[in-house]
C-alpha cells in the first residue's frame, strides 16, 4: 500500500475544511455585524412623465431606411447625467425598434438608421437617472412601415 495515500487525503480533508469555512463566512456577512441586510428590492418612484412620440405617426407609411423620431416629453426633463439620486422628473430616454433596443438618448429628437422594409413597431421609454424603469412605467409606441 503506498504510504502517501492517507496522508494525501487528510491533506485534501483539511484543504476542503478550509474552504468550506471561509465560504461560509463569506455568505453570512462575516464579522457578526448588527445591521441586518435586506433582500427584498426597493420599489421604484412612479414619474410626472408624460410621452408621446410625434414622428413617425401611427400607422405611417416612411419612405427610406431612415426614420425621423420626435418625441414630446411634458412633466419632466431629460438629465444627461446618470445618477442613483433618482427623482419622478428627471430621466433618459430609451427607444426601441422591434422590441431591439435601439439607443438610450438624452435628446427628443433623433434620426434611427439601417430601418428595413416592412412594419415595425417604435417604442420610447422614459427612464429614471439610472436607466431603470419607473413604476409605473412611461412609454408609448407606434407601428409604422417602411417602403424602399
Amino acid at each position: 500500500m503506498d504510504e502517501r495515500r492517507p496522508v494525501h487525503w487528510r491533506m485534501r480533508a483539511f484543504v476542503g475544511a478550509m474552504l468550506a469555512s471561509v465560504v461560509a463566512v463569506g455568505c453570512s456577512g462575516g464579522g457578526g455585524g448588527t445591521t441586518p441586510r435586506s433582500s427584498a428590492p426597493q420599489p421604484r418612484p412612479s414619474s410626472s412623465a408624460h410621452l408621446a412620440i410625434v414622428l413617425p405617426t401611427d400607422g405611417e407609411t416612411v419612405t427610406g431606411s431612415s426614420v425621423e423620431l420626435k418625441v414630446s416629453l411634458k412633466g419632466a426633463h431629460i438629465d444627461p447625467i446618470t445618477s442613483t439620486n433618482v427623482t419622478p422628473d428627471k430621466g433618459h430616454l430609451h427607444v426601441f425598434l422591434d422590441d431591439s433596443l435601439v439607443s438610450m438618448t438624452f435628446g427628443l429628437d433623433q434620426q434611427i438608421p439601417g430601418v428595413t422594409p416592412g412594419q415595425h413597431v417604435l417604442r420610447v421609454e422614459f427612464v429614471a437617472s439610472d436607466h431603470a424603469p419607473f413604476d409605473p412605467r412611461v412609454f408609448t409606441s407606434v407601428v409604422f412601415e417602411v417602403k424602399p
